[in-house]
């Protein structure tokens, strides 16, 4: 099983909406650059950040792109009223998984700060038994990386991304376009590694696994979407060499998202750090 690639695509996932509430102690002077020269574009992205903050879930279809993995798609929940989660669906060929499960499609849930996998019961081995297999966030990101996903906040929320567009260097106003059948108008947004605080540990580090997978990252790009219900329709982040899309099939009146029982669940952390240590030292 090839834990490392697996993991970068979890971290991957992850940091679709992670990724532009990384900001620094400047972003201040940034924002109120941005107030100056836009405050149409400003007024309606915060209109739109304060309506997607109070439906504190979303039913989502998202696609991840890498050139080392090619696309995965996923379906499922994302939740941010009492904390950053989700739980999605995808295809088990795609993260190549098939060796520890046989269906077509595995689910995937992160909740406090770790991700779990559906898996087959293995006869050895830290999945002897078990139906889940845990990846905490710090295989992924490093330890320091990891620490900037922590907390209760809904840190890495699609609320928490808006919020973070105006410590951009810039956000431009792109126009009307149709995205599934809305009426939208599309926005961009530019943030440099400068801005990112304490996140520039986890996506500018190539050291880490999600790093070597993407080679780093000095500025995270975020398109958005914003529909006629001031909610956004699509997201998506560029970072490195990754591309995440993520569009809004409906918001709200979702299920609450619990991680597997630990009596289930085998811990793989370990391995895959040794893993990519190795593969780093080779």
């Amino acid at each position: 099983m090839r834990l490392r690639h697996t993991a970068a695509l979890v971290g991957v996932t992850a940091a679709t909406l992670m990724a532009t509430s990384a900001c620094g102690a400047d972003g201040a002077r940034t924002a109120a650059k941005a107030v100056d020269n836009a405050d149409k574009i400003m007024a309606a992205l915060a209109r739109a950040t304060d309506r997607t903050e109070n439906v504190g879930s979303a039913e989502v279809r998202m696609t991840t792109e890498m050139p080392a993995t090619g696309p995965v798609s996923m379906d499922g929940t994302y939740s941010w009223g009492h904390g950053f989660a989700f739980d999605v669906e995808m295809d088990t060929k795609a993260v190549r998984m098939q060796q520890v499960h046989a269906a077509a499609k595995t689910r995937m849930v992160f909740v406090n700060g770790a991700y779990y996998y559906e898996v087959d019961p293995q006869p050895s081995g830290p999945l002897k038994g078990k139906h889940w297999m845990k990846i905490d966030a710090s295989a992924v990101f490093g330890d320091k990386g990891a620490q900037a996903f922590q907390g209760t906040s809904g840190a890495g929320s699609p609320a928490a991304s808006m919020k973070a567009l105006k410590y951009a260097n810039n956000v431009d106003d792109l126009g009307k376009e149709t995205v599934d059948g809305q009426s939208t108008t599309h926005y961009r947004a530019v943030v440099d590694k400068a801005h990112m605080g304490k996140f520039k540990d986890a996506y500018g580090d190539q050291n880490n696994v999600f790093g070597s997978m993407t080679g780093g990252s000095d500025s995270i790009t975020m398109d958005i979407w914003v529909g006629a219900k001031d909610l956004p329709v699509r997201m998506k982040q560029r970072f490195g060499t990754a591309v995440v899309t993520m569009d809004f099939e409906k918001f709200g009146a979702t299920a609450a998202i619990k991680a597997p029982p630990a009596a289930q669940t085998g811990d793989v952390t370990e391995q895959l750090k040794k893993s990519a240590a190795q593969q780093q030292q080779g």
